[in-house]
């Protein structure tokens, strides 16, 4: 025990306290001496396999697969929806309602959403004439980002008011998190490590305003976070524990487990890979 603390692999929290593993001990323990999953994992792949959700919507699809890896393991799951590192819009239908446009978007990661704009006050005739020209736009630009210079002159107070809403939105859907599933966070605060405001405040900050921000971009080392390795401070007492999976349009998400450090990895990790490889399956 006492060479296993002069390594730094273990820890005493106070002096009151038995020793625990610390961060570079449950580092070690995944890197070099992580067992095999127990048949448990199994059932839960069997489980996966007769959920028949092929029609059911993504939105479902995620939140019943979030519950399911919660059931399981007892721990925060986070799914994110397979999306481009930039999503490129695709198309775009402009209708009108009473005295406001909606304007319905619908990009390459196949994710479409909606704008509601007050109509302008003039020039309400040109909005077909505006619809064609944008999405002739988009058929000539890979980029998805129409060429608002050359709105002609007539269509001019409809593509300063779509310019700039579209902007906005990607802006709004790049720093957002309405588009993220996570279930479980009452099994998360409720685990002795977050009994204290100190550590359990920045979490459920995070949870509450930036989602997003538990699967991070780079890939974690052996698919697993563990405390400061996170790049998100609000994780530093956490592990997370990390799957991607691909759409059939190139886009990727994440299956994502969190937990305080001492969580069964073997379990977590087979568990969201088996998540992420089922949604590969259904959405390829």
């Amino acid at each position: 025990m006492g060479a296993l603390e002069q390594r730094g692999l273990l820890t005493q929290p106070h002096a009151s306290a038995g020793r625990i593993p610390s961060p570079q001990g449950y580092r070690h323990y995944v890197d070099c001496l992580l067992p095999a999953p127990g048949p448990s994992v199994g059932h839960l792949e069997r489980e996966l396999t007769s959920l028949d959700l092929h029609w059911a919507a993504l939105d479902d699809l995620l939140v019943q697969l979030a519950q399911r890896l919660t059931a399981f393991t007892g721990l925060m799951s986070l799914i994110t929806p397979p999306v481009k590192s930039k999503p490129v819009l695709k198309d775009l239908r402009l209708v009108r309602s009473g005295n406001h446009l909606l304007v319905l978007l619908v990009d390459t990661s196949c994710q479409a959403s909606h704008l509601n704009l007050r109509l302008p006050s003039d020039r309400v005739g040109d909005l077909e004439a505006m619809e064609h020209w944008t999405r002739d736009q988009l058929q000539r630009q890979p980029d998805g980002s129409p060429d608002w210079s050359s709105v002609p002159p007539h269509l001019q107070i409809w593509g300063d008011l779509l310019r700039e809403s579209i902007d906005n939105h990607r802006k709004a859907r790049t720093l957002g998190s309405s588009d993220i599933t996570f279930y479980g966070l009452a099994r998360l605060v409720a685990q002795p490590e977050f009994h204290h405001s100190e550590r359990l405040q920045p979490l459920l900050e995070l949870m509450d305003s930036h989602p997003a921000e538990v699967v991070a971009t780079t890939a974690p080392r052996n698919g697993v976070w563990i405390g400061r390795e996170h790049p998100e401070l609000a994780l530093e007492h956490c592990s997370v524990v990390q799957a991607s999976f691909r759409s059939s349009g190139d886009g990727i998400g994440q299956v994502a487990l969190v937990g305080p450090m001492r969580m069964a990895y073997a379990t977590a990790m087979a568990s969201v890979r088996s998540v992420a490889l089922h949604l590969e399956r259904l959405l390829t």
